[in-house]
This record gives structure tokens, sequence and C-alpha cells, in this order.
């Protein structure tokens, strides 16, 4: 509940992904144990390949940053089993201040909610009841702080009967000695003896001294010392009943911790209940919840690394505190509640700015972690042919290269490879790096792929085209456009889906089946997306 989620951009490529969990091992080396790597979407080819080169797993997965009741600092009352006598429940919620605590089976799941109104309508209740059934002996010598005396004797685990005080003046009642009967009385050795003899359900001897003829006593009756006086054991008798047996079991409402606040609020507007069971994955009980835990619920912490764009970024980005941002590309529209650490640069990798940050920490990463930022920094400057790459991505791609003792040639050749093209769609291909962007009150889609080798992407055109088209007729996009980035020939065939006279006045060059080539056009960031702003700017 108290990490710190480190999380890159939607349809992440290897430099998000990368960048994710070097910055928490980072953070981590450092002493921050909290912080942890997450993804947004689905992990492409070329980074899982290198993943399983250098021996990664892929940061967890999650679906969006909405609050949920694991982001709620609920109340952690003492949850009671549903064996317990009323008498306990009652004085642990006295104990802890709760006006109700779950009651549970024995595997720790819910088995009903017991609340102040429902103890209080019970003991009033039994004002004018004077019968109890099948009371465990177990919970009646807890309750009433006594001892078995007759331990030896072959009894029942339970008592039933009409609760009955003797007194000496009202000893020729016969009630006292029916079978049916819980009979409670002080030093009465005729009493005493009457009950015995008759088989009384139960005798409860209150102060009084235990005689060896008692305790050897073979008689079926259950006889129960307490050091209570009359007045309080007949009270106490009613609180000793399992709260299993008047809990509430029906119409229970309970929330789980992976529940969405939104969705929690909805659901307490339309119920009268005041406190709410909160469970875990195996559906245990770990707490409970009222209206109260709603107003300020503890947003999640989020460090954004690759980008800084919310349309790019996690749902649910409004509710939670964004930590710090580390980027290399334009400044957008995050805006943040309070003041921020924020590392933007030039560079054409993101992790090219992390290992500059391993550096001045002073932490040097494993072979294996240097091999995967090494080949995060060559994805994202196409093997430093992109107009963004600088010296100092290449200087820094150089050095972890000597740290992880991979050759950056022979890890360029495996990032580009097209293997994985055959046997995915055309629309997981086109999703694998695909950005939105909001231009000049203009909505656009791009998708990147970069390939040594576009002609497996190329003769699937057809496929490609049909799944933007519909994009673009679905999002009500003015244009989606697919760059097909070839590394060997320096440049990209751009597929579009939308207006012909875009692509010509922004390219200046003729396009022919919605389709064109741009010599020495390898990046979306410092390319592409420049050239588009420039038309509608």
């Amino acid at each position: 509940m108290n990490d710190i989620y480190v999380c890159g951009h939607r349809n992440p490529d290897t430099d998000s992904i990368v960048a994710c969990l070097a910055y928490a091992n980072l953070r981590n080396a450092l002493g921050d144990r909290e912080y942890r790597a997450v993804r947004i979407g689905s992990i492409n080819d070329e980074t899982q390949r290198m993943l399983d080169r250098f021996g990664f797993e892929p940061p967890m997965y999650i679906q969006n940053m909405r609050a949920q009741v694991s982001d709620l600092d609920f109340d952690h009352p003492t949850e009671l089993n549903k064996s317990v006598p009323l008498d306990l429940a009652w004085r642990t919620m006295r104990d802890c201040n709760a006006s109700a605590i779950p009651i549970l089976n024995d595997d720790g799941t819910l088995y009903g909610m017991l609340s102040s109104g429902d103890i209080a309508a019970y003991d009033l209740h039994t004002v004018f009841e004077c019968q109890v059934d099948a009371l465990p002996v177990f919970n009646l010598i807890s309750v009433l702080e006594g001892r078995l005396v007759n331990e030896y004797s072959n009894l029942t685990e339970t008592v039933s009967g009409k609760v009955i005080i003797a007194l000496p003046k009202a000893f020729d009642d016969a009630s006292f000695t029916e079978p049916d009967t819980i009979l409670i009385c002080g030093n009465q050795p005729e009493i005493i003896d009457a009950a015995l003899q008759s088989g009384v359900n139960c005798l409860i001897l209150c102060q009084t001294e235990i005689s060896q003829e008692l305790e050897e006593s073979a008689a079926p009756t259950c006889i129960l010392s307490t050091p209570l006086n009359a007045r309080q054991v007949a009270r106490l008798i009613f609180q000793a009943i399992p709260v299993s047996r008047f809990c509430r079991t029906e119409g229970l409402i309970s929330f789980h911790l992976s529940d969405y606040l939104d969705d929690v609020r909805e659901t307490m507007v339309n119920s009268r209940f005041h406190y709410y069971p909160v469970l875990d994955e195996q559906e245990r009980v770990v707490g409970s919840l009222s209206r109260y835990h709603l107003l300020k619920p503890r947003s999640k912490r989020v460090v954004l690394v690759d980008h800084n764009e919310a349309s790019q970024s996690v749902p649910g980005l409004e509710q939670v505190e964004i930590l710090e941002i580390i980027d290399h590309h334009r400044l957008a529209d995050i805006q943040t509640k309070m003041p921020i650490a924020v590392r933007n640069e030039p560079v054409g990798s993101t992790n090219t700015i992390l290992t500059a940050m391993y550096q001045e920490h002073g932490v040097m990463p494993s072979p294996a972690m240097a091999g995967l930022m090494a080949a995060a920094i060559l994805s994202d400057t196409v093997m430093f042919k992109s107009p963004t790459c600088t010296k100092r991505d290449v200087a820094m791609a150089e050095r972890l290269a000597r740290i992880a003792h991979v050759s950056l040639e022979q890890l360029g050749k495996e990032l580009f490879t097209s293997a994985g093209a055959d046997g995915k769609s055309a629309e997981e291909l086109f999703k694998t790096d695909y950005k939105q962007f909001h231009i000049a009150e203009k909505d656009l889609g791009v998708s990147q792929i970069t390939c040594v080798d576009a002609e497996a992407y190329l003769s699937r055109k057809d496929e490609f085209l049909a799944v933007m088209d519909k994009l673009r007729r679905d999002r009500e996009f003015d244009i989606v456009i697919l760059m097909l980035t070839d590394v060997l020939s320096e440049g990209s065939h751009l597929l579009y889906a939308g207006s012909d006279e875009i692509m010509r006045q922004a390219f200046n060059t003729e396009p022919k089946d919605n389709m064109l080539f741009v010599p020495g056009m390898m990046s979306r960031k410092k390319q592409l997306i420049p050239t588009l702003t420039a038309l509608w700017g």
C-alpha cells in the first residue's frame, strides 16, 4: 500500500519499459525499497527479446491508477470467530471503540457483521426471556470466569433450559428441580442435593466452596463453579450465546481491496449500513470501512518516465500524486498539485538520462541491467541513426556496453530483427508502439515500427490500412499514420488513413495509394510530429 509506482507510457517501447525497471532499481539500491516498476501496456516482441536476453521479468501490469479501497486508511478492528460468546464481542468493541465488527468463519472469510445495536436489541430481549438453548459449556465457563466441577463425568457440550435463581424461601417451588432447568444457587446444600437428584440440566454454584463429593459426582448434571454472585450470573448467562446466533448475515455489503472508490461511493449512497467489511483477494476479512474513510483517500504515488503527456499516461492519472517526471520528450499537458522534480533533457533516450543518474549517485548497474539499458538506448536512437540521437547517447551506450561486456553492433541487430511480424495481426503490430497527439485542434494517431527490412511489413499494407481507417473513423481523428522505419534504408515508409492533401503539404511529396517514403526520417518525435506541427501551426 506504500509503493511508489514507476510508470512509462501506454503501448510502451523498449526505452519505456527499461526506464521503469532501471529507475526502480536505482532507487531501491539507494535504500528506497518502496519503488516498484509497472507498465500500462503489452510488452512488444523487441522488448521481450531484450528482457529474455538479459534475464529480466516484465514489470507488473496495471490497468489504471484510479483510487481503490487499498488506498484508504480503513479501520482494522479485531475480527472475532462466529463461535465466541457475546460477552467477549461486547468487551472487544468497547476496548477498540468500534460500533461494529466483522464476524468470521474458521477460515477467516466473512460470516456476518455485529453492531452495538444488535447487542443492545438482544440484551433488551433477555429482560423478558429466561430460556436459553444449546448454550456451549465452554462459552459459559469463560463468561462466568468459572470452572467445570465434575469435569470427569460424561457430559454434553451444551446446556439448555429455563434460567432460575434458587431462593431459600421458595425452596418448595417444584420448578427448581425440573430437568430442563439451569439452576443458579449459592451455598445451599439441600437445594443442591434436590437439583442433582432430579437431574437438572445445569447447576451453577455461586461463591460456594466445592466439596469432594461434588467433584466426584457421577450425576448427568453439568456442575459449574463461579466466583460471581447470583445476580451477575443470571445476566451473564445470556451473554454466553455464540455471536453467530444473532449477528447480521443476510444482505451484507462488502468491498474488496481492489474495488474502485467511485464504485464504492455509489454503493454506499444506496445503502443504509454504516460499516462495511473489507476483503482481500482470498475473500478473507482485513478490516472495515465507513463513509468517513472516503473523505480523505490516500493517493497512489507515481513517477512518470519517458512521457509527460496525459493522453499517453495511465488512466486515472488525475487521482494520483505525481512525485517526479524523467523524460526526453517535449513538455506537454500534465499538471501537478505541488511542485515536483522534473528532469527533461534533449537526448535520444530516457535511459541516457538514467545512466547519468546512476553515475551521479555512485551506483554501478549490474552487467545485466547495463546491457538492458544499452539496448534501450539503441532502440530509441535507432542504432544512433535517429536525428534525436546525441553524442551523449552514444557515450552512455558505450559505457553501458563495457559494463555488460556486449557488442553494440550485435545488440542492435538482435533488436531490429523482423522476427515476430509473422503470426501477429496487423492490429497487434500497429498498436505495439502507438501514440495519440493533439496539435492545433487536430487529433491524430501515430504508430512506429522499426525494422531492418520493411518489405515483410509492406506486404501487409492493405491490412494495416484497414486497421488505421477503422481507428480514424471510430476516434474521429484527422489522420492516422504508420511509420515503417527501415534502419538499413535510413528512412521511413509512411502509410496513412486520411487526407492526401495533408501528407502532400507536410512532406512535399506526391503520395501514392496511401503511402509515401521519406528518406532520412527516423524519428516520430523529432521529425514527423514537428513537421505536422509546422503545417498546422
